[in-house]
C-alpha cells in the first residue's frame, strides 16, 4: 500500500482499515515512510480525527512495532500492573505507588519518561539516586521486578519504536494536541509492557498538560475505551493539578518526600488522597482486592507496617543504589548550595496558584530541560511549598524554601514565584477533592 494513498484517504476524511494502519506503521518503523509522510499523516489525523476502531488499530500497531514484553515465564503468582500520569508539578506518585502495589501482591514494571517542558519526569527523579540504573538491560529489569516486585526504569529502544519516531515529528509539526495521537502514544508503550491492568491519572488545571477539565475528560474517555478495546483493562481518574502535588517540586527533593511518605515520617494529605485512590483502583483491577474499601485497608496496612518501604528499598538496591538509601536518603541525595525560605512581600491567604509557572521556575534553575539533550541539576527545587488556604507572609509561613545552585538563581526563582500566586485577605471557599471523577469502560 502506498503511504501517500493512506494519507490521502485520511486527509479526505475517510476511515482507515486495520490493514492500512498496520502497513503505515510498519513503514514508520522500517523508515520506508518518510519524515514528511509521517508529518502529513499526523496533520491529517489532527484535522480529520479517527473513529474508535481506528484508534485501537493505531495503538495496537504502534505497540507491536517493536518488542512486546511477556512475563508469563516468570510465574509471578500475581498480576502485572502499572500506572501512568499525564504529568504535573510535584507528581511523585509513581515512586510511592509502585512499591505499595508490590507489597500488596502485584508486580509493577513501570516504564517512565524524562521531563520536558514544565512538568517533571519520573525518570529524572530516579536518576537523583546515586548508583541507580534507570535504564538497565532486560535481565536486570526482570530481576528487579521479580525480586522487588517493582522497577521504575526508562524505555528501551526496542519498545514501541514507531511511537518514538512519530512523537519526535509531532513535536516539531504542531500536531502534539491530537487526541487520537496522544491516546496511541501513551497506550502503545503500556500495551508493549505486557500488563494485566493499567490505571491512568489524567490531570487538569494550571499545571496540567490538559488545563481544561472537559479536554482532560475527553482524553481519559479515549484512553479507557482504546485500552479496553485493545485488551488492556484500564480505568482513569481525573485529578486536580491547580497546585503542586505534595510539598516538594524538583528531583532529589521529591525523592526525599516520597521516601518520607513510605516510611511514615510525613504524608501530605492531598498526595495521600490521590496516591491511595490510584492504588486502590489498581488493586481492584488486578483482582487483588474485591472492592475499594478492601483495597484501601491493604494499602494502609503496607504503609503502616513498612512493607511498602521495604519493596522500594529492595528496588533501589537491585538497580544499583545503596542498601541503606531508604533509611538515610539525606546521606545520598545531592543538596543545593543555596537553601533559603522565600516570603512574598504581600501577606495573606494563598488563594490560587499557577502551577505551570512553578514548573517553569524550576526548569529555569536547571531542574528540568527545554530540549531532550539538556542536562538536569537534580539538587534544585522547592520544599515546604504552601498549599491553597495557607496563611503566608513575613510573619507567617513562607511560600516555600528555594533550593538553588547560586544566589543569582535563588533571586530569579523568587521573582518568578512571586508571579505564580494570588494572595487575598480572606480565604476562598475550600476546594473540592483532588480526585474529581472516575472513568471506566
Amino acid at each position: 500500500m502506498l503511504p501517500q494513498e493512506i494519507i490521502r484517504k485520511k486527509r479526505d476524511g475517510e476511515k482507515l482499515g486495520t490493514d492500512e494502519i498496520d502497513a503505515f506503521i510498519k513503514g514508520v518503523t522500517d523508515d520506508s515512510v518518510t519524515e514528511g509522510q509521517v508529518a502529513a499523516f499526523c496533520m491529517a489525523v489532527l484535522f480529520r480525527k479517527m473513529e474508535m476502531n481506528e484508534r485501537v488499530a493505531l495503538t495496537r500497531a504502534m505497540a507491536h512495532s517493536g518488542a512486546v514484553l511477556d512475563w508469563s515465564d516468570e510465574n509471578f503468582g500475581g498480576p502485572v500492573l502499572d500506572k501512568h500520569s499525564t504529568g504535573g508539578i510535584g507528581d511523585k506518585v509513581s515512586l510511592i505507588l509502585a512499591p505499595v502495589i508490590a507489597a500488596c501482591g502485584g508486580f509493577v514494571p513501570m516504564i517512565s519518561g524524562r521531563g520536558l517542558g514544565h512538568t517533571g519526569g519520573t525518570l529524572d527523579k530516579m536518576d537523583a539516586i546515586p548508583g541507580y540504573q534507570s535504564v538497565p538491560d532486560n535481565a536486570l529489569f526482570r530481576k528487579a521486578v521479580r525480586e522487588a516486585g517493582c522497577a521504575i526504569i526508562g524505555a528501551t529502544g526496542d519498545l514501541a519504536p514507531a511511537d518514538r519516531r512519530i512523537y519526535s515529528i509531532r513535536d516539531v509539526t504542531a500536531t502534539v494536541e491530537s487526541l487520537d495521537l496522544i491516546t496511541a502514544s501513551i497506550l502503545s508503550k503500556k500495551m508493549a509492557a505486557g500488563l494485566n491492568g493499567l490505571v491512568m491519572d489524567v490531570k487538569f488545571g494550571t499545571g496540567a498538560f490538559m488545563r481544561d477539565y472537559d479536554d482532560a475528560k475527553a482524553l481519559a474517555d479515549s484512553i479507557v475505551q482504546v485500552a479496553n478495546g485493545g485488551g488492556l483493562p484500564c480505568v482513569a481518574l481525573l485529578t486536580d493539578m491547580n497546585q503542586t502535588l505534595g510539598e516538594t517540586a524538583g528531583n532529589a527533593v521529591e525523592v526525599m518526600e516520597a521516601v518520607h511518605f513510605l516510611t511514615g515520617k510525613r504524608q501530605n494529605p492531598r498526595l495521600f488522597e490521590v496516591t491511595v485512590a490510584l492504588c486502590a483502583e489498581l488493586l481492584v483491577l488486578g483482582k487483588l482486592a474485591r472492592d475499594n474499601d478492601v483495597a484501601r485497608g491493604m494499602i494502609e496496612t503496607v504503609l503502616a507496617n513498612g512493607a511498602a518501604a521495604e519493596h522500594f528499598a529492595k528496588m533501589v538496591t537491585v538497580l544499583g543504589g545503596s542498601a541503606d538509601f531508604t533509611e538515610a536518603p539525606e546521606k545520598y541525595l545531592k543538596a543545593a548550595p543555596v537553601i533559603r525560605e522565600f516570603h512574598p512581600e504581600t501577606a495573606g491567604i494563598l488563594s490560587a496558584v499557577d502551577a505551570r509557572k512553578i514548573g517553569l521556575a524550576i526548569v529555569a534553575m536547571g531542574g528540568g530541560r527545554t530540549r531532550p539533550q539538556d542536562g538536569v541539576d537534580h539538587s534544585v527545587g522547592l520544599t515546604e511549598i504552601a498549599q491553597i488556604g495557607d496563611a503566608i507572609g513575613k510573619n507567617a509561613r513562607p511560600l516555600c524554601i528555594i533550593h538553588a545552585a547560586s544566589e543569582e538563581d535563588w533571586q530569579k526563582a523568587a521573582a518568578a514565584l512571586t508571579e505564580t500566586v494570588t494572595i487575598t485577605e480572606t480565604a476562598n471557599p475550600s476546594e473540592t477533592g483532588i480526585v474529581r471523577e472516575k472513568i471506566a469502560a
